[in-house]
């Protein structure tokens, strides 16, 4: 069944511009995992560093392998972006 996940994300004080940067290259990793249909980044207006990031899946099971194989240690290494943990709901027709 197909999906939607639609993701919030809250930049660490000061890290605006790296956690866009870091969304921004995590898309192409999406786009071309098996199952993506589609990939949007957004930045919420203004400058409080709010982002969301909507994906549209074939099913969830590869949104679930998409996020398995992603590599460990570049998520590790983004945490100090994330003023707080990161939202995500999945919704279907």
């Amino acid at each position: 069944m197909e999906i939607t996940r639609i993701n919030s994300f809250q930049a660490a004080e000061g890290k605006n511009e790296q956690l866009f940067d870091f969304l921004f290259n995590l898309m192409s990793y999406i786009s071309a995992s098996a199952g993506n249909l589609s990939t949007e980044l957004l930045r919420e207006s203004g400058e409080n560093g709010r982002f969301a990031v909507i994906e549209k899946w074939e099913s969830a099971e590869a949104h679930q392998q998409s996020i398995a194989a992603y590599p460990k240690e570049k998520m590790q290494a983004a945490m100090p972006l994330f003023g707080a943990p990161p939202v995500g709901t999945t919704y279907h027709a």
